[in-house]
């Protein structure tokens, strides 16, 4: 590796390591910015619908994710310090170059903390109660990315948890992980139209925005497929990898009235009433 390399990846490291808490509500808050205003211009589907009332309700989710996520904070941070000086977890079993290090944390902390919680959410019928809430926005852009109901976001951060001991990353690599994962969800999710060969070409490598909205196609067998929240390895290495056409897909769950998606009390009793209908 070149010394400029190597001096780049130390100043990314050195960065991510002392993030200024800052810098990350900047990274989500410019994130949602960013794609909120490149949907009007390069729209995906051109949805007739109030545009600030629908965030309204996913920013509500969004701040309530946030909490979640710094509740849990201090219990992540202790599990890597503990991880990192026990030298426990798949990282610290052999020594490696620091980018083999970075890449290979990323994509376990990927499949432990987004993939693997993500599939088996739809798998539990308790658990995919409280996931429901994310699928049932009908009209997808970048707020949806953190619509998360509480319950949720409460078995995302436990598992993230999970792959930061399983792992044994250090908090450079959780921040920078959570930071990759707060903007590339916004992408995935924003309602922008990309040429069709560069949409394809970039689900290769990362969750593309059309391969993330066949998830949110209304019925099965699409919205169990491409869980994916940064990498598409997973769902091709596992065979959950979709690519129905965009044009065939609609928004929602077939199990919910589709008018209910901006009730905000509705949304929050979801997992416990027992009148909605689920053949999970």
């Amino acid at each position: 590796m070149s010394i400029q390399l190597f001096a780049m990846l130390e100043n990314i490291i050195q960065y991510f390591d002392t993030i200024p808490s800052l810098h990350r509500a900047l990274i989500l808050a410019g994130g949602i910015t960013f794609f909120w205003l490149i949907e009007g211009v390069i729209p995906l589907f051109g949805f007739r619908y109030n545009k600030w009332k629908h965030a309204y309700i996913n920013i509500f989710f969004t701040i309530t994710t946030i909490i979640i996520n710094f509740a849990f904070a201090l219990v992540i941070v202790k599990s890597s310090d503990w991880a990192v000086a026990n030298q426990f977890g798949l990282l610290q079993l052999v020594d490696m170059p620091v980018w083999v290090f970075m890449i290979g944390g990323l994509l376990l902390l990927d499949l432990i903390g987004a993939w693997f919680i993500h599939f088996i959410e739809h798998k539990f019928k308790w658990m995919w109660k409280f996931h429901m809430v994310h699928h049932a926005d009908t009209h997808v852009d970048t707020t949806t990315a953190n619509r998360h109901h509480p319950g949720e976001s409460v078995f995302r951060a436990v598992f993230t948890t999970i792959g930061v001991v399983v792992c044994g990353a250090p908090m450079w690599l959780v921040m920078m992980y959570q930071s990759l994962s707060a903007v590339l969800s916004q992408f995935n999710h924003a309602n922008i139209r990309l040429p069709l060969w560069l949409d394809k070409a970039i689900s290769w490598i990362i969750v593309s925005p059309d391969m993330h909205k066949v998830h949110h196609h209304y019925v099965r067998p699409q919205t169990d497929s491409n869980y994916g929240n940064i990498f598409s390895i997973w769902d091709r290495l596992f065979g959950t990898f979709n690519y129905t056409p965009v044009e065939q897909l609609r928004y929602g769950l077939d199990v919910l009235d589709d008018r209910t998606d901006e009730n905000l009390s509705y949304q929050l009793k979801i997992p416990f009433d027992r009148s909605v209908k689920t053949d999970y």
